[in-house]
């Protein structure tokens, strides 16, 4: 993935403020145990914090009690609407339209007024406002009055207080629904800096009328954050390791569009992999990436298991919680190969250099597949063929050693990437 240089006009912050009087605020769905976002604001504190050490750090969030125990900063809630239990993309309680106006009119419009003075008075002398990486601006389980909406309201707020306003490494796309589109792009108009972690994000925004030709391409900030890794404790182990990434998968379409059958279609093909490796005796660990959302998949392949095959050998399944960014890049450490679904499952694994097989339900997973050079070993999970599955793992398998030497050289790229994107945007 190259890095696309544009002018200087809306695209590149100007020169500021001296590091001890900076103070920068992330923006984002964060606490809500999304494990690939919580990486990613890991990843852009642990940087801001390297090129401005004198710089304060907060965070606008979903759950900022949650944000600011894992992060250790100051963290403030987008807004009342995303309480206890309720994510950035839940907010669509009331399907019916006119109770959904109704509602609106009656109850929400005088709450709303006071969510934009409370939101104007926490921005209260940020100096910069940062939209944080993540699929933010893709309607996959988003609707225009969820966070799409909160991210214009917010960005409108930080114009006003005189912050600068950056969208760092978003993700972009698809958006259906003509109301976010509308959304997304007055909100990344009032931009002053934009970057967007892939080639697609930026032609798709371009494609729906966005004029993205300032503008720039760096990686996914994950593959900026530098973990610490532990020696394993399972040195001994004589079978390979399969780290099998899950999702609780219903379809690629809105929440109302979600679909049961679709789920239990990828549980069969899901089951029928890993029957093919327990029988071919490969331990296989069950990986999750939100322990909010994938609440389902895991107990529900171990059923199935037992009910199509015998008992696996003892060990030979491991499920285990994964909790943390930490207890995942951990358990991903261990993994001779990983089989993932989730963008930030495959996206770690390559960055800990283990060979990764994708099972695309976004786009955005093609095209870090096919950035990493990798696009061979990448399925769309809709038109998920096990034997064409089986075939690609072995593949890989074979080719493990090739493919580890030209990933191991593709992330340090995107390293290095990032850090000129951090001096970009965090310069003194």
């Amino acid at each position: 993935m190259g890095v696309r240089r544009g002018s200087r006009r809306a695209s590149e912050p100007q020169k500021g403020v001296a590091p001890q009087s900076t103070t920068i605020m992330f923006f984002g769905n964060f606490g809500t145990q999304n494990l690939g976002n919580e990486c990613t604001l890991q990843a852009i504190i642990q940087n801001a914090r390297r090129f401005l050490p004198g710089a304060t750090v907060s965070c606008v969030c979903t759950d900022p009690l949650a944000t600011s125990a894992a992060h250790g900063i100051p963290a403030f809630r987008i807004s009342r609407r995303y309480g206890e239990g309720v994510t950035a993309g839940s907010g669509r309680r009331h399907r019916n339209p006119v109770s959904r106006l109704i509602r609106r009119l009656v109850v929400r419009l005088p709450r709303e007024v006071g969510e934009w003075v409370t939101a104007f008075r926490t921005l209260k002398g940020t100096r910069m406002l940062v939209m944080t990486g993540t699929g933010m601006l893709g309607d996959f389980g988003i609707g225009p009055f969820d966070l799409h909406y909160e991210i214009l309201k917010w960005s409108i707020l930080a114009k006003i207080r005189g912050s600068k306003l950056l969208f760092v490494s978003v993700g972009a796309g698809p958006i259906a629904h003509p109301l976010s589109r509308w959304i997304v792009k007055l909100a990344i108009s009032l931009a002053d800096y934009r970057s967007y972690r892939d080639d697609f994000s930026k032609e798709y925004l371009s494609s729906i009328g966005f004029d993205t030709r300032n503008d720039f391409v760096y990686p996914d900030l994950a593959f900026s954050l530098k973990p610490e890794i532990r020696a394993s404790a399972s040195g001994s182990r004589r079978a390979p390791m399969i780290c099998l990434g899950l999702m609780d998968y219903y379809g690629k379409g809105s929440v109302q569009e979600y679909s049961e059958s679709i789920y239990q279609t990828y549980l069969d093909k899901i089951v029928r992999f890993v029957a093919w490796l327990l029988d071919r005796n490969y331990t296989v660990r069950l990986l999750i990436g939100d322990d909010s959302y994938d609440r389902r998949i895991k107990g529900d392949v171990i059923e199935r298991l037992k009910k199509k095959r015998s008992k696996p050998a003892q060990g030979q399944i491991i499920d285990e919680p994964v909790s943390s960014v930490e207890r995942l890049i951990a358990q991903l450490a261990e993994a001779d190969l990983v089989v993932g679904t989730r963008f930030h499952n495959i996206l770690l694994a390559m960055m800990l250099n283990k060979p990764v097989i994708a099972l695309s339900y976004h786009e955005k997973i093609a095209s870090l597949m096919a950035g990493m050079g990798m696009a061979d070993y990448c399925q769309n999970v809709d038109e998920l063929d096990v034997d064409v599955l089986v075939e690609r793992f072995l593949e890989l398998e074979k080719n493990a050693g090739i493919v580890k030497t030209a990933m191991e050289r593709k992330v340090e790229h995107h390293r290095k990437a990032l850090d000129e994107q951090y001096a970009r945007i965090f310069r003194c």
